[in-house]
Order: C-alpha cells, then sequence, then structure tokens
C-alpha cells in the first residue's frame, strides 16, 4: 500500500479536498443544516466547535486523513469524510466521520464520494481491504454502507462512546480488493441511473 498525501478528488460536481481552516464557516453552515449535532449516533461538530474538529482531525494525520465535501458549483462546504484508522502495514484504510448537511442527503453526494474515495484506495494507493463501520441504531448508514454491496464482518460490542455517554456497539462492514470492480461497476450503474442535479443552497428547499 502507497502513503496516502493530501489530494483533491472530483466527481459529478461533487470535490474532495484536504480539510482545512479555511473550510470552519462552511462546515458549521452544513452542520447547521438539520442541526445535526444533535443526532446521538454522528460525530457532527456543534457549530461553537467546528475549529477544534477541523484540527483535531489534522493532528490525526497520518492515522487519519480528512477531506471537507465541496459542491464545485456553489463553493459551498456540504459535509466531511475522512479515511481513518490506517495500517499500511497490512494495506488497510477504513472510510468514515461521514456526515453531509440534511440538503444533501438522499442525493447522488454520497454515492459520488464513497466512489472517490474507494477508487482511490484500491486504484491509487493499492489498498487490500477497505473497511466502513457505524453505530448499531445508525440504521440509516447500516443500510447505505450495504447499498455500496459491502460486506458485514460482525458487531464489535461495547465499544465506543456516544456524545451522550452511551456506550455503543460498532456494526463492521469491508470491500476486499478482489470484490471491488463489481461494486466499482454498480456504483457507477447507480450514478448513471440517478440524474446528477444541482443542490440546494443553504436555506432553499432540500434536494
Amino acid at each position: 500500500m502507497k502513503d496516502i498525501a493530501p489530494v483533491s478528488l472530483e466527481l459529478n460536481g461533487i470535490r474532495l479536498e484536504p480539510l482545512a481552516p479555511h473550510h470552519a464557516e462552511g462546515l458549521r453552515a452544513a452542520a447547521s443544516d438539520g442541526q445535526l449535532w444533535q443526532l446521538r449516533v454522528t460525530s457532527v461538530p456543534e457549530p461553537d466547535q467546528v475549529e477544534q474538529y477541523i484540527f483535531k482531525a489534522i493532528e490525526m494525520r497520518p492515522s487519519r486523513f480528512a477531506f471537507a465535501v465541496v459542491d464545485i458549483a456553489s463553493g459551498e462546504v456540504l459535509g466531511s469524510t475522512s479515511y481513518h484508522d490506517v495500517l499500511p502495514e497490512v494495506g488497510r484504510v477504513e472510510i468514515g466521520y461521514t456526515w453531509y448537511a440534511k440538503r444533501c442527503q438522499r442525493s447522488h453526494v454520497n454515492t459520488s464520494c464513497k466512489l472517490l474515495l474507494l477508487a482511490h484506495a484500491f486504484d491509487t494507493l493499492d489498498c487490500a481491504l477497505v473497511g466502513l463501520r457505524t453505530d448499531n441504531f445508525n440504521h440509516a448508514s447500516q443500510a447505505a454502507i450495504e447499498r455500496l454491496g459491502a460486506k458485514k464482518d460482525g458487531v464489535l460490542r461495547h465499544h465506543a462512546l456516544r456524545r451522550d455517554g452511551t456506550v455503543r456497539d460498532t456494526v463492521m462492514y469491508s470491500i476486499t480488493r478482489g470484490e471491488w470492480p463489481e461494486i466499482a461497476a454498480h456504483l457507477r450503474y447507480k450514478l448513471a441511473q440517478r440524474p446528477i442535479v444541482a443542490l440546494p443552497r443553504a436555506g432553499e428547499a432540500p434536494c
């Protein structure tokens, strides 16, 4: 597996760019769309904690590489996603810390981001396996991961703290290099069947 270096990736009007301090205001607006920090099964930062969130993400390199999700047409920040738990010695990375403004959920955004990150991991970084994980009560996230074609590896019980202080079980998924060509074809087919429409700006009706 090759070393992960800062990189920008683009597809379907979406750009993933290395998360940096200048994304703070945009990230704050994205989190405020739906008051996402109130969801107990996610790690979305509260508005006054965005700068700390960005600093911590940068500080975690090289075990985590965080991206801002940006709408190319408007320049608006739509959310964030990351490579994390990077293990070069076994060729493994995970994709997580993922969240989007409410108006962008159930759009082409998540599928486009996952296709970008998976393609970069397998085709450029030569990863052997990409993992994904989620809260046992985050059923929407589990369904989204399963729609990608990832295989469920199991559940780590009593594994991590939630933001409200309770302890969650973590549902683990993965995709191997051998499975990637078929999953890549499936994701590209899904995107081809779904019209890529302009995303609403902050304050407009949801997509």
